[in-house]
């Protein structure tokens, strides 16, 4: 039985999960949600997510919702080994950064976007970008430093670490600010991006 997930995938922490399941190339069907799709405040939705937020997995039943919970089930459930790596210390590595990018840099990168994108033009406040940029500036020097010694983020090879990174990199490298030149996030990037099945979670115009 195919997975099940709802959300829209101009939504970040939908693409962190359908990245993963794009990466497993597990049989699925997306049910848009969110914004301007509704279903998120109807009782049946909210009888699986009491948060009304996206994204939410059901997998033959087993209903999940947060988006680095999801990535690491399903990363768990098929890629033990790969994406999940099985020594412990290689799975801690790789489940911090999923951490740090919810704790850490989306939080900085977040007005910016939501003042050059997302929110109406006459909502916006140009004064919340510079900040949102520096603070952003800063995560990208720590991702940088890690890039710039190893392939991956936790190491050799792609991890669960990556698939939560890969879409807040993808929103970074095409807002419309002025960034820093990161050579090895540009090459980590662009690595990402040339994977078979990478554009179908992480798409264009960042909206």
């Amino acid at each position: 039985m195919p997975l099940k997930i709802w959300g829209r995938l101009t939504s970040i922490n939908v693409q962190k999960a359908m990245l993963c399941i794009e990466e497993l190339d597990l049989p699925h069907e997306r049910i848009d949600a969110g914004l301007a799709y509704g279903i998120v405040d109807t009782p049946e939705y909210r009888a699986r997510n009491p948060n009304g937020l996206v994204p939410t997995l059901d997998d033959d039943g087993f209903v999940l919702w947060e988006s680095n919970a999801i990535v690491r089930y399903l990363a768990a459930k098929h890629a033990s080994g790969s994406l999940w790596p099985d020594d412990p210390r290689g799975r801690a590595d790789a489940d911090r950064w999923m951490d740090w990018q919810t704790t850490a840099l989306q939080p900085a990168m977040g007005p910016a976007f939501m003042h050059l994108v997302r929110l109406p033009p006459e909502k916006r406040d140009p004064k919340a970008v510079e900040p949102s940029r520096q603070k952003t500036e800063d995560c990208m020097a720590i991702m940088e430093n890690v890039l710039g010694n190893q392939r991956f983020i936790a190491g050799d090879r792609m991890t669960v670490g990556d698939i939560a990174l890969a879409p807040a990199v993808h929103r970074w490298l095409n807002l419309p600010v002025t960034r820093q030149r990161r050579p090895y996030i540009e090459r980590w990037y662009g690595e990402i991006m040339g994977r078979p099945r990478t554009a179908r979670a992480l798409i264009l115009p960042v909206v």
